[in-house]
């Protein structure tokens, strides 16, 4: 499996997107304060938490007895401009264009 596989199978959840949400509102939870938020048992959660820990979307790190989780949004960014961006550009420079041009006739 591919990255980029792997990255989309993780978003491809909804209980994984609202880990995912949880981290981007604050950064550097444990697993007690991420099972808050999900309607499941805290085993579930970790098995969440690897999947996209594998995928690259989340980075843990020990601080004493606790494991914090990070998330780490390099690889929607990476998906963004390779699936994303090149289908919008054209859109947004015949957009610019449109301004430019509407502009001009001022």
């Amino acid at each position: 499996m591919t990255d980029d596989d792997l990255v989309f199978k993780a978003l491809a959840d909804p209980t994984r997107r609202l880990l995912l949400d949880r981290l981007f509102a604050g950064d550097g939870q444990t697993l007690t304060e991420l099972e808050t938020v999900a309607d499941m048992t805290r085993f579930g959660v970790m098995k969440h938490l690897r999947l996209l820990e594998e995928a690259g979307l989340v980075v843990t790190r020990k601080s004493g007895r606790e494991k914090l989780h990070f998330l780490n949004a390099v690889p929607i960014r990476q998906l963004h401009d390779r699936w994303i961006d090149k289908f919008t550009e054209r859109r947004v420079s015949a957009l610019l264009d449109l301004k430019a041009e509407l502009e001009n006739d001022s």
